[in-house]
């Protein structure tokens, strides 16, 4: 015992001046035990030390070890994120900056990041902690949504752990879903005004006073799983999840339906999205109607294109903006009209980078970014200053649609890819109906 008592004196010693020589001596030590140990006691006639002697040498060492681990994580610490520019300081700093520098980093002006920050983190639940605040959740979720930054890069940029990156990138997400509820939808749910877009312009309102809007589809670049991303490669030749939107005239999106498979056909995406009561699309009142690709289904309430005939404007563009017929120039002006979903895909996915290349997230969390990205889109156009100028930019219609608002477009491919025939799907409820105000808006605007 004796003998014992000096090796543990003389082993914690030796652990004070060089803890790390220690514990790899006790790691030897110990797999060496492991190893030899083959029967029972083999390693205690090795040794010829009594099983309770071992058993203390044991007990020693790992208490050692123990205290070495303590050392190293609290008195001798190396911690890896030392920067003094950390995250809520710099949005601190960029809040107090130059306009342009924030509106780079968050892609919206420091007026609407404050009133954006007031509504998350009073009624929807945004939080930080004693060593984060809701202000720099909120910064870490813009800056990841804006930039596409991946969790590492936002780890040396907010001075964070992965593991709290990630945490409040989720309780960012979380917090715009919330409000998703409140902006993703229609602004007058009764439709009982004419949209100004369409009141202020001699082109639309003899025409298209009782349209409230137009329903088109986009694919968003997914992440899966090799098992997962076959199911998911549609037209686009790459996983992507299939996204179908009301959009209203001021670019705003009234509904949104997310992480359907990029395989989908886009006629059963719309009658989910229309006929389940659940899903809350958007009421619909006697005679008003949306404005529907060649892909959807002719029916009440949708008014769609002339097929087998020009519809898109650069189809016309390409023909020196000619068109012929009645069919032709009801399509240019229809076109024209529902060219708002394109105008804001493009502003949507040109704002939000991480659409255009999604990292890998699980595929529920891919879902939600598409969702909250459509709710900024929504919360900055609505906001009272109407300050973001790229919006203001897009208000003229004779300024060109951004390349994203057609990359991944459902309806500019469905005849490219299946022909004519089969992405025109069948009549349904009130076709006849639909056929004959298409007919009579055709004659009217061929008369004007």
């Amino acid at each position: 015992m004796w003998l014992l008592f000096m090796c543990g004196k003389f082993y914690y010693i030796l652990f004070l001046f060089c803890p790390k020589f220690m514990c790899s001596i006790y790691l030897s030590f110990h797999t060496f035990v492991l190893i030899t140990k083959v029967n029972s006691f083999s390693f205690l006639r090795f040794c010829s030390m009594e099983e309770e002697d071992i058993h203390h040498i044991r007990t020693v060492a790992f208490t050692l070890t123990l205290l070495y681990y303590y050392y190293l994580k609290c008195v001798d610490r190396n911690p890896c994120m030392t920067s003094t520019q950390v995250g809520d300081r710099w949005a601190g700093e960029l809040l107090r900056g130059h306009p342009t520098r924030f509106f780079n980093m968050f892609r919206m002006t420091q007026e609407i990041f404050h009133d954006l920050l007031n509504e998350l983190r009073i009624n929807h639940g945004l939080h930080g902690s004693a060593r984060t605040t809701p202000r720099e959740v909120l910064a870490i979720t813009l800056y990841v949504l804006s930039q596409n930054e991946s969790i590492r890069g936002a780890m040396e940029r907010f001075q964070h752990s992965s593991e709290t990156i990630s945490r409040y990138f989720s309780v960012g997400l979380n917090s715009l879903i919330s409000l998703a509820h409140k902006v993703v939808k229609p602004e007058d749910p009764t439709f009982h005004s004419i949209p100004s877009q369409i009141a202020n312009n001699s082109r639309y309102m003899s025409f298209f006073k009782n349209c409230i809007g137009a329903i088109d589809g986009t694919h968003v670049n997914a992440r899966l799983s090799s098992e997962e991303r076959v199911a998911y490669i549609g037209r686009c030749g790459s996983p992507t999840q299939n996204v179908m939107v009301a959009c209203d005239f001021n670019m705003c999106f009234t509904f949104v339906m997310a992480g359907w498979k990029g395989s989908a056909r886009d006629s059963r995406v719309f009658k989910f999205a229309t006929r389940n009561l659940r899903q809350g699309f958007p009421y619909l009142p006697q005679g008003k109607y949306y404005l529907v690709d060649v892909g959807y289904s002719l029916q009440r309430g949708y008014l769609k294109l002339y097929p087998d005939t020009k519809y898109h404007i650069p189809d016309f563009e390409r023909s020196s903006g000619v068109a012929r017929g009645k069919k032709e120039i009801f399509n240019k002006r229809h076109s024209s009209l529902r060219e708002v979903t394109e105008r804001a895909f493009g502003l949507w996915k040109k704002k939000w980078f991480i659409l255009r290349d999604m990292s890998s997230y699980h595929f529920s969390k891919q879902v939600q970014i598409v969702i909250a990205t459509m709710t900024l889109h929504n919360f900055i156009r609505r906001h009272p200053s109407r300050s973001d100028t790229e919006f203001v930019i897009l208000e003229d219609d004779s300024v060109q649609v951004s390349p994203e608002g057609f990359e991944y477009h459902v309806g500019r491919s469905i005849h490219e890819e299946f022909g004519l025939e089969d992405a025109c799907t069948r009549e349904d409820e009130g076709a006849s109906e639909i056929a004959t105000l298409r007919e009579q808006i055709a004659d009217d605007i061929l008369r004007s």
